[in-house]
């Protein structure tokens, strides 16, 4: 079947690429599979789940023909009896249209952290009809991390919750990746490979997105057969639910990384054995390849590809990363060219409509080896238009401006924003609200849409939706204005505090402009303890104690509200945070001007009372509870012994990141229980150790405090204790405790 070459300015993408290259198919051949009909009701069921009866208020239905360009839009006007006409041209834009009119009519907000849904009555009208475009076809969400870090343990409440959030915030292009490993092993049981084979090639859950990418094996597994019952199951409710909004979910292809029993299956097969990845050695890591050139890569793919779309469907959009943070075995540009060319052909040898999603990671992560040749080489292996590049970490280091606009393939702008699902407040507002706008007015840009491509999710609301936002914005926001409506329909509350408070933060700790800085949470507080600590932040601090006054003085009325909640122990746990670097200075400058006192009595504070305050203030918030993870990895387990395996998984990845520490603290959380647990174990070993070195006059050594502190790490990974997934204690008391407590030390520190 032939696709007719569409030259549109809603696809953004070159006139001139275009016209020589007619014989490719064009994006606009991805379209909604749900009728009208199910995408409005679709709307409709979500709006019951989320408003309860004030969801008959609105009346909700989806024409497609409202769009005449595959960009979305939705009208909405007042009807009598006080209720709101919202017509979509897709479901996720009725979705998107109706959030717009409760945050800005209504004042409005939904979030991870808790909803305010205060909704005046009756209804506030319109005048004529309020219509909501975007000007981008695709809004893109996930990161193939984001997986592992923050969806693992998900049952299918929460993921209806984060489909729902997904329509609200105009997502049309989700990553559903759940469930393919079920796939993978009627394949590779098919081609031979036996049981014990497979056991040994997929990790643990909380370690599968890696598995995926050909960085890891067999660290955390085996899975049990009853995780890809359970994992298919689900992705079977996820890509209906998905589709039925309109969405086009995004599922996965070949990438080449084997089991290595495809090498005894197959000796003639050109197999790779690859270098360890990250700080692992070939225990876990130093996967197999199969080079995508080799006649048997096709087969497998094609193999896979076929189960897939027999099982699930297609959208015709599949992801696959060849060379994620490995590098090829050649920089011959002919080599990269026909390595593409050979993965997307395996994907066109079953769906001849195919388009390939690919990361753009790599090309930002190994600039030694991703010079232009090479990645010009590695695109154009693609006929143009036929693949979809993910500019991931476009609000600090973004690829488009150095490949001139990825040498003519589409590309989606992505805000990646937290790596490892890191606690702490942290954003670069400018930079996303002013660079999805600098790569649409990028001289030839392909841009065809935005993303959010966090690897943890859950955190930092207020960035996310701000993000979400733009993607239905023809210029960049007011930073300022928009924040303080951000403040006021957050809480349902109008006042001065709230928005002073959060002008603040959003000019300082969320306003980070420092050149390609990463938001791994540096705080000494939650890496291994050294003498070598980062200390430094990129704000003013005066800033942060200030909202962190405004808040607190104006929490009384508002601590019934779930979202005010949440975000008073966020900047408070951000604050104690900051004064932990305080502590860990003074206990370094003691230990090394060998003043025992001045080490003691820091050490004790933070010790003995800071981190037990934090400790008691994460746990009031059931948001905060490393109990709630550990509780959702254990209810997916049958027996004792999976229970035993999630519950590993669970804590190594948090913590561990490997049998030795191998990526330590990375995916670091600030939570009740594991700050008792875990980090107060480690700082109260570091200080005791110090003190124990000045009294005999021995040097610190940094490894053999590693080889004690390693003990303290993994005896948490198994202690076996059950932590509570409930909130515990009152948290205005322990906020006000911890306030009249440290806020005027805060403040003495600062002069």
């Amino acid at each position: 079947m032939r696709f007719k070459c569409i030259y549109s300015i809603a696809l953004l993408v070159v006139v001139s690429n275009l016209s020589a290259h007619c014989e490719f198919q064009t994006l606009a051949h991805l379209k909604p599979q749900a009728n009208d009909k199910t995408q409005g009701r679709a709307v409709v069921e979500l709006l019951r789940r989320l408003l309860g009866n004030r969801s008959r208020e609105f009346i909700v239905s989806v024409n497609r023909t409202l769009s005449n360009d595959n960009l979305e839009v939705c009208e909405l006007r007042s009807a009598k009896n006080n209720k709101i006409i919202a017509t979509g041209s897709t479901g996720v834009a009725a979705a998107s249209g109706i959030y717009n009119y409760l945050k800005y009519f209504c004042n409005c907000h939904v979030s991870w952290s808790g909803n305010q849904l205060n909704i005046p009555r009756p209804l506030p009208q319109l005048t004529g009809v309020l219509r909501i475009s975007t000007q981008h076809r695709f809004r893109y969400y996930q990161n193939v991390c984001t997986q592992s870090y923050s969806t693992v343990w998900w049952d299918w409440p929460r993921w209806q919750r984060e489909i729902d959030w997904m329509a609200l915030n105009g997502i049309n292009l989700p990553l559903a990746f759940t469930g393919q490993e079920a796939l993978w092993q009627e394949v590779y049981l098919s081609l031979g490979l036996n049981q014990t084979e497979i056991d040994h090639f997929f990790t643990g859950p909380a370690f599968l997105a890696w598995n995926r990418m050909g960085n890891l094996f067999q660290w955390g597994g085996p899975l049990p057969q009853s995780w890809h019952v359970k994992q298919l199951y689900l992705q079977f409710k996820i890509l209906d639910r998905m589709r039925s909004f309109g969405m086009l979910p995004v599922l996965p292809a070949f990438s080449g990384i084997v089991p290595q029993g495809i090498a005894r299956l197959f000796p003639k097969a050109n197999v790779t054995k690859l270098a360890p990845w990250s700080h692992f050695n070939c225990s876990y890591s130093c996967a197999y390849t199969l080079d995508p050139r080799d006649p048997l890569f096709r087969s497998i793919g094609s193999l896979f590809l076929s189960q897939l779309v027999k099982q699930f469907g297609t959208d015709h959009i599949y992801n696959t990363d060849t060379f994620n943070e490995m590098t090829p075995t050649s920089s011959d540009p002919t080599y990269l060219s026909a390595v593409s060319r050979a993965v997307f052909d395996t994907m066109t040898s079953v769906d001849h409509r195919a388009i390939w999603l690919m990361q753009g990671w790599l090309f930002v992560f190994d600039t030694a080896f991703w010079k232009p040749a090479q990645i010009q080489a590695l695109l154009h292996g693609v006929p143009i238009g036929r693949m979809i590049v993910l500019d991931l970490f476009a609000e600090s280091t973004p690829a488009f401006s150095l490949t001139k606009s990825f040498y003519g393939q589409p590309f989606i702008w992505c805000m990646l924003h937290n790596f490892g699902g890191n606690s702490g407040l942290f954003g670069t507002v400018e930079s996303i609200n002013s660079g999805p706008f600098d790569a649409l007015a990028f001289p030839n840009s392909t841009l065809v849409g935005l993303g959010l491509a966090p690897e943890g999710i859950e955190q930092n609301p207020v960035v996310y939706e701000l993000m979400s936002e733009l993607a239905w914005r023809k210029e960049p926001v007011n930073l300022a204005k928009w924040v303080s409506l951000y403040a006021v329909r957050r809480y349902g509350s109008t006042h001065e505090n709230l928005t002073a408070a959060w002008r603040l933060l959003f000019g300082s700790i969320y306003n980070c402009t420092v050149p390609h800085y990463k938001n791994h949470n540096h705080s000494p507080l939650v890496h291994r303890p050294s003498l070598h600590k980062t200390t430094e932040v990129w704000y003013q601090r005066a800033d942060l104690y200030e909202a962190w006054r405004l808040l607190y003085q104006a929490a009384w009325p508002l601590m019934a509200q779930e979202t005010f909640r949440y975000d008073l122990v966020d900047v408070t746990r951000e604050v104690l945070q900051l004064l932990t670097t305080d502590y860990y200075r003074e206990i370094r400058d003691a230990f090394q001007a060998q003043k025992l006192p001045e080490l003691l009595t820091a050490g004790g504070v933070l010790v003995y009372d800071l981190l037990p305050e934090l400790e008691r203030l994460l746990s009031s918030d059931g948001h905060f509870l490393l109990g709630t993870w550990l509780e959702r990895a254990h209810s997916l387990a049958l027996d004792e012994a999976e229970a035993r395996l999630y519950d590993m998984n669970a804590r190594n990845q948090i913590t561990l990141w490997g049998p030795e520490g191998n990526i330590l603290d990375y995916a670091s959380k600030e939570w009740g229980g594991l700050m008792e647990d875990y980090y107060s174990q480690r700082w109260s070993l570091f200080v005791n150790t110090l003190v124990e070195c000045l009294e005999r006059g021995r040097p610190f050594r940094q490894d053999a405090f590693n080889q004690a502190v390693f003990q303290v790490e993994k005896g948490f990974v198994f202690n076996k204790r059950k932590y509570p997934s409930k909130p515990q204690g009152d948290t205005y008391d322990i906020v006000s405790r911890i306030f009249l407590k440290y806020y005027p030390q805060a403040l003495e520190r600062l002069k």
